[in-house]
């Protein structure tokens, strides 16, 4: 794991874009084409900003979530709605959109066809995350009821019911994570500074964003 410590919070998402921008610029250079998967949420908000408005080859870029509610866009809740409205403007409008969530009352009833329209799109070229300070990443959650599966399973997505959780998620799994030619998390604050420190020392099962840490890059500010 590589940690780079930023002077503010400001400063590290236009930078954090900019290192994505060139990653995806250097996939699409290799494959013709580059793949990005990144979190809902509000941290990662001002990232999308930024992104949107940088040049690149978008209409070659194929975007999903790392996890979703499993509501449809129209809620409030959901993290596509507020993906298409901080990241799907300016230059970035011109990207693919891969939903994670399909007209159904269960997750289950549509996770065939979900994983095979992301199929064609793995390994992930770009992997942007995020952790909550009860240290999960994705929909990944401790004590969720798919945990070891999400965790250790050849699956591309897993529905996720988690405690706390008001409604079902869908999440991509530790493998795909994993499999992604470059993963970034992105965390602020000293509570999850510290929720990142102890999770070196934990199971995944315990904290599940250390089975995503390996070979990936921290970036953290202050505030």
């Amino acid at each position: 794991m590589e940690f780079v410590e930023y002077a503010d919070a400001e400063m590290m998402m236009i930078d954090l874009a900019d290192k994505l921008a060139s990653e995806l610029r250097a996939a699409i250079a290799a494959d013709g084409r580059a793949s990005l998967a990144v979190p809902g949420g509000t941290t990662p908000g001002p990232v999308f900003d930024t992104l949107s408005a940088i040049s690149l080859d978008w209409d070659k870029v194929h975007v999903m979530l790392t996890d979703e509610r499993w509501v449809p866009e129209t809620s409030e809740r959901s993290n596509t709605g507020l993906l298409k409205r901080r990241l799907f403007t300016g230059h970035a409008a011109a990207a693919h959109y891969l939903p994670l969530y399909a007209e159904a009352e269960r997750p289950e009833e549509k996770l065939d066809d979900l994983e095979q329209s992301l199929a064609p799109h793995l390994p992930l070229s770009v992997v942007l995350l995020g952790m909550g300070a009860d240290m999960h990443t994705a929909s990944i959650f401790p004590g969720a009821d798919r945990l070891e599966d999400a965790l250790r399973g050849d699956g591309v997505l897993y529905p996720m019911r988690a405690p706390g959780a008001p409604e079902p998620r869908i999440t991509l799994s530790a493998k795909v994570l994993n499999d992604a030619m470059r993963r970034h998390i992105v965390i602020i604050g000293a509570e999850k500074r510290a929720a990142l420190e102890k999770a070196q020392g934990l199971d995944p099962e315990e904290a599940p964003v250390a089975a995503i840490l390996k070979g990936a890059t921290v970036h953290w500010a202050e505030g």
